[in-house]
């Protein structure tokens, strides 16, 4: 007979915290929510950490360009889906990649005689106001002249008009030569009351742009994950065992940080065959893997190479896989159990692997109690669908608005590259997720300075001000169903 695991499978919704002693340290000011993203050995630094311990789903209906540009812009990662072609892929991850870069290679190029209408065309394909004129109508080429919507009028501009009649002239630029230094940049910006610095080389050759928005959204935005050089987001994107060895090449060309193994269970070959492949072409390439419910899948991807793991199988709001294959377990004994074999393994060889606790989040609170229990960070889908930056449509039910959300196990997503079965045969037989709507919340900055601002609540009364404090030294409870029923409202009649 199988093999029977006496122990029960819990889930966030049985545990409580017990607070600790507040100190007149422990403040929301004062927490620290940094985290690990990716492995690294005893006394080092992680090559990537993430300023908040939350990454999105990867998803059709959560992760595309405009919610990781968001998301990177307030300390997280996102993983642009995969079930895509490999050419949007890249071209999504060039997008975030361009989008905050400090110096930014322009992409919306024209020269001084094409007219109006082209401008109007690049403005509409880009959503760039800013169009380099140069000689050759290249990013790099001589830059002759600059337009923004400043220098037409749709009323009176004929659209056949040439662009050097109305373009602003290079006579009339203020520009930065290249090899200064950002700060030197957004001193001339601020000096001059610009809101575009040209940087040209010694032939007139443009180079970059540096844009005074960017300067100001990062002061809005303290926690940006970008990189310390380059000022770019990191952006990370998932793939499949399939069409690795193209989708890869593609991703890293067009400027991926880290990417991700999708599937639904990761305990494969198929996964180690994955990694070991990624590992030998693209050692410098952090990926991820999972998903994984048990020490011994941990261990199998640890030993295959990856750089963090993915804990939870049919946990997520929209999965069905328990229901429909029998696997799975409780994401809070899955997070708790593996956690312990991560400390262990840490123990043993130095190397510390981190873990992304990946469903199972109903409250708020779960965020928490899932840090506490081990995770280094979590990835969530439902909680990131509902926001203006998500892909998905607003639709407004039954007088309440909402926002499409679906599986990429269901027959809507029709991502048959995410299970590892080993059959060549496409073609899903049967779904594993399901294909559903999510209130609408609004922006994610809001939604999201609300989440954390609980969640370092959370950690104050427990006497934590970092995330390795609330695993090492918070206590969890398991609570009755009973408890749970007096935690709520109770024995009142509430007020509309």
């Amino acid at each position: 007979m199988a093999k029977v695991l006496n122990q029960i499978s819990h889930t966030f919704g049985e545990y409580l915290l017990i607070p600790g002693l507040t100190t007149a340290e422990c403040t929301p000011e004062n927490i620290d929510l940094q985290t690990p993203l990716v492995k690294y050995k005893r006394g080092e630094t992680p090559k990537i950490s993430l300023n908040i311990p939350f990454v999105s789903a990867i998803m059709q209906s959560v992760s595309n360009d405009t919610l990781a540009i968001e998301l990177a812009r307030n300390g997280g990662l996102s993983f642009i889906y995969g079930s895509q072609s490999i050419e949007s892929q890249a071209d999504m991850v060039r997008k975030v990649k361009k989008f905050k870069a400090g110096f930014v290679t322009s992409d919306s190029n024209l020269t001084p005689t094409q007219t109006l209408q082209d401008v109007l065309t690049v403005t509409r394909k880009t959503g760039h106001s800013t169009i380099a004129i140069t000689a050759d109508g290249t990013a790099n080429g001589k830059l002759l002249g600059i337009v923004t919507s400043r220098d037409y009028r749709m009323s009176t501009t004929p659209l056949d008009a040439k662009i050097e009649s109305f373009m602003t002239p290079f006579d009339k630029l203020v520009v930065g030569k290249l090899g200064m230094s950002l700060s030197e940049a957004n001193d001339i910006i601020w000096d001059h009351k610009l809101s575009t610095l040209p940087i040209i080389d010694e032939q007139q050759n443009l180079q970059f742009f540096v844009f005074r928005k960017d300067y100001d959204g990062h002061r809005e935005n303290p926690y940006e994950l970008s990189d310390k050089e380059t000022k770019q987001l990191l952006v990370g994107a998932g793939i499949n065992t399939r069409d690795y060895m193209e989708r890869v090449p593609a991703l890293v060309e067009a400027g991926v940080d880290v990417v991700c193994i999708d599937s639904s269970d990761g305990y494969s070959v198929w996964q180690q065959q994955t990694l070991q492949w990624v590992k030998a072409n693209y050692p410098d390439l952090p990926i991820g893997a999972g998903n994984v419910v048990d020490p011994e899948g941990f261990a199998y991807l640890v030993e295959a190479g990856a750089d963090f793991i993915k804990v939870g199988i049919g946990g997520g709001s929209i999965c069905i896989t328990r229901e429909q294959k029998g696997i799975g377990r409780g994401q809070a004994s899955a997070v708790m159990d593996i956690a312990e074999a991560r400390d262990r393994y840490f123990e043993e060889s130095g190397v510390y692997i981190p873990i992304c606790s990946d469903g199972g989040i109903v409250h708020d609170y779960h965020m928490t109690l899932a840090i506490a229990m081990g995770a280094d960070f979590l990835m969530m889908g439902r909680y990131f669908a509902r926001f203006d930056e998500s892909p998905t449509k607003k639709l407004k039910i039954n007088n309440n608005y909402v926002k499409e959300y679906w599986g990429e196990g269901s027959n809507r997503a029709k991502n048959w590259q995410r299970y590892d079965s080993g059959s060549e045969t496409e073609g899903m037989k049967f779904e594993e997720g399901v294909d559903s709507y999510v209130p609408y919340a609004g922006k994610m900055k809001d939604n999201l300075m609300l989440t954390l601002g609980k969640m370092k609540a959370t950690m104050c009364s427990c006497g934590t001000t970092n995330i390795k404090e609330l695993q090492n030294n918070s206590k969890i409870t398991l609570v009755s169903s009973t408890s749970i029923v007096e935690g709520g409202a109770h024995d009142v009649i509430l007020k509309e």
